[in-house]
């Protein structure tokens, strides 16, 4: 109705200016009395006769001008404004809990498709995200509740036959299960502070951290026959020393546990990143499974190389929370993961860091290897 409103008031006006135009114009006409000269010319329409005329005909062309831009700019504002509606009724059905629907608006660029292009993107977001918190409430509960089954399972056994029990095992089991459960909580517990509480920054030598790194999980990968390789250069970045170990150590910890059963690789490189300067990488590599259906979301909570079921063997058991945790540290020092699946089997990771500001990145490093 605004529109309409205002596209009648316009009309109206634009026809009013040109009318008082005409008739101000008709006022400096020359006027002769003929009247004076020739008495039968009396008849003759002199020029205030042609006036009020002429102010007779501007306002009935005004009211038909009123009427015109009123039924004209209905017609008009509905037309423009109905990919608006388009929007409007996403949105409702988004606001109720919908968010598999898309506008779709098409025809030519301009402001209402770039808002449904945009609302279009939104939703798609939005829908993933909420996808995803499902899947993660669905999955924690999952995790949380499997050890309070097993201690259960294991005490009801114990009631049942207290006389056949060793008891020495079954409090050795009943700690490994509790210490699982207290594990997963002290993760997500991380994982949330993480998401809510913004690091201290410092500079420090990405090398540092990554040899450092190396040294801790060097004896697990040799245990399971992994060969493990490093080429670490230096690598001056701004961030949280802390959190950029626990993000080496997960992503070294993950390459061991999702490798090949014996005989696989790992390496880990750092250095500039070639691809934007004044920024550092951090690169692991291994070898493992095919990961091509699953690459895209192993940075969500509680899924693992081969979903979301543990490894039956506890020595490669995780709690599949270090990719997610990964990608939370990722964003806090705002980088840039990206995780690639190997042709033949594995998972390359690459992460970009902002750079510390005035440190020249050198070209000179160490090798090590098992």
């Amino acid at each position: 109705m605004k529109l309409t409103l205002t596209y009648a008031l316009f009309v109206v006006v634009a026809g009013a200016l040109s009318l008082i135009v005409v008739y101000l114009a008709m006022r400096f006409v020359p006027y002769y009395p003929l009247a004076d000269v020739n008495p039968q010319a009396a008849a003759i329409a002199t020029r205030p006769d042609i006036l009020r005329a002429l102010a007779k005909a501007s306002g009935i062309a005004l009211l038909f001008l009123a009427l015109v831009g009123l039924g004209a700019g209905w017609l008009i504002a509905g037309r423009v404004l109905r990919p608006l509606q388009d929007i409007t009724r996403a949105a409702r059905r988004a606001a109720h809990g919908s968010l598999d629907h898309r506008i779709g608006l098409t025809g030519p660029r301009d402001e209402f498709t770039e808002l449904s292009d945009t609302f279009d993107d939104m939703l798609g977001r939005l829908q993933r995200s909420f996808d995803a918190q499902q899947r993660f409430a669905a999955n924690a509960s999952h995790e949380l509740r499997t050890p309070l089954a097993v201690s259960r399972t294991m005490l009801d056994v114990a009631v049942a036959d207290p006389d056949g029990q060793d008891y020495r095992q079954l409090v050795s089991r009943l700690r490994e299960t509790n210490q699982r459960g207290i594990d997963i909580t002290d993760a997500l517990l991380r994982l949330s502070a993480l998401e809510h509480t913004p690091p201290t920054m410092e500079h420090l030598d990405l090398a540092d951290t990554a040899r450092a790194a190396v040294e801790a999980v060097r004896e697990e990968a040799g245990a399971r026959i992994i060969t493990l390789s490093a080429d670490i250069r230096p690598a001056p970045v701004t961030g949280n020393g802390v959190l950029l170990r626990q993000l080496t150590l997960n992503l070294l910890h993950n390459a061991v546990r999702h490798n090949l059963p014996t005989g696989g690789t790992l390496s880990l490189t750092t250095g500039p990143d070639p691809a934007r300067p004044g920024r550092a990488l951090l690169t692991v590599t291994n070898t493992g499974p095919r990961l091509d259906n699953t690459v895209d979301r192993l940075t969500e909570p509680f899924l693992r190389g081969s979903g979301r079921l543990a490894e039956q063997d506890s020595t490669r058991r995780g709690h599949g929370l270090g990719l997610a945790i990964v990608a939370s540290i990722v964003r806090a020092h705002h980088a840039d993961l990206t995780l690639t699946a190997n042709p033949g089997g594995g998972l390359t990771v690459r992460t970009s860091l902002p750079g510390a500001p005035g440190d020249d990145t050198g070209t000179d490093g160490n090798q090590a290897s098992v």
